[in-house]
């Protein structure tokens, strides 16, 4: 989805996919 994630903190990609399958 956005191309820093390969620079970004992998914990607050997981943390936010994780909230967002819940349906945050």
């Amino acid at each position: 989805m956005f191309v820093l994630i390969d620079n970004y903190d992998s914990f607050t990609w997981n943390l936010w996919h994780f909230l967002s399958d819940l349906g945050a």
